[in-house]
């Protein structure tokens, strides 16, 4: 297979995607002339025009509420935030429109709208652009989540979301659209709600999503090297609909884990998943299940220190150590 970036994983997602189907059309801020803020729409406006490559003003309640009327009526508009965080000012029409129409209309109405965008720390853009949001819109009932961590996943999660019926929230990573990995030139899907085992091991389980889950890689990669630890790692790819059934079935096998994310630790993803391994496998649990997560405050405007507040493979090898 041929490497390609994240990146281009996803600008080749939407080319398929709108060339398949005469209802897709992508909207944002400078998704059309000027190739996108991230340059994950280029060339897209020159080959598919005005219609379907729809630059908006810098208005994000306007234009996710545009896009959630039009695919109200039919049309399957993929939104383009320039970051997650500009997402709270839309937040009506995210949770409120897109999230409940099903339910408020018995069912009547579909919202296949996708929402796309970087929503992460670690740039030095400081704490109003750095959002990790993913804990808070898997809260509401309507909506999916999705936070691919690889390039072969952000492309198969991708045209899978644009051709869900609901609305999903696609959560990306300025840190990794450079990142290469192997993508298939034939068109392949993957199903939201099914988490991947991207290492195995027996020892202790690794879980992790979004750019965590290279932080847990390159752990596990330590963790075997300097300490003999073999750790497995799972990603979760979706957050909602969540993959127990993996998640069980690996730490059913090591006894042990730990769960890695860049959210803030309070009410985030580790602690649902800490509570449903509490629930449904305390008898096969060797030891407490720990959490890793930034540090729980806005994020810094330094780089030097926001480097610290992120999990680090250091940070996942101390608590791996602590009950391994």
């Amino acid at each position: 297979m041929p490497e390609i970036t994240y990146r281009e994983a996803i600008r080749h997602a939407l080319a398929e995607e709108l060339e398949r189907d005469e209802n897709v059309v992508v909207i944002g801020e400078e998704v059309a002339e000027y190739d996108g803020a991230y340059k994950v729409t280029e060339g897209l406006w020159k080959r598919f025009g005005d219609k379907r490559i729809v630059d908006t003003p810098i208005s994000e309640a306007a234009f996710i509420g545009m896009g959630v009327g039009a695919s109200m009526l039919g049309l399957r508009p993929v939104m383009e935030l320039m970051f997650w965080s500009f997402a709270t000012v839309a937040w009506d029409q995210i949770i409120n429109n897109a999230g409940f129409v099903r339910y408020m209309s018995g069912g009547l109405i579909n919202c296949p709208i996708v929402i796309r965008g970087p929503a992460n720390g670690g740039t030095g853009v400081g704490a109003t652009h750095s959002h990790t949001p993913e804990n808070m819109l898997a809260n509401i009932p309507g909506l999916k989540v999705v936070c691919p961590a690889t390039a072969y996943d952000a492309k198969g999660l991708l045209k899978t979301a644009i051709r869900d019926n609901d609305p999903v929230m696609f959560l990306e990573s300025t840190l990794l659209y450079g990142n290469l990995g192997e993508v298939p030139t034939e068109e392949y899907l993957i199903p939201l709600g099914v988490a991947d085992v991207k290492r195995e091991g027996t020892d202790i389980t690794l879980i992790a999503h979004g750019g965590a889950v290279l932080t847990a890689l390159k752990a596990a990669e330590l963790l075997a090297a300097e300490h003999d630890i073999s750790a497995e790692v799972v990603d979760l790819r979706s957050i909602r609909p969540l993959d127990e059934e993996t998640i069980l079935k690996s730490v059913r096998k090591t006894h042990r884990a730990v769960l890695i994310e860049e959210n803030k630790p309070f009410c985030g993803v580790g602690a649902q998943i800490s509570s449903m391994l509490m629930q449904k496998a305390f008898d096969d649990l060797d030891a407490p299940v720990l959490r890793i997560s930034a540090i729980d405050a806005p994020a810094i405007y330094s780089p030097h220190l926001e480097a610290k507040q992120l999990p680090r493979p250091t940070d996942v090898i101390a608590k791996v150590l602590s009950i391994c």
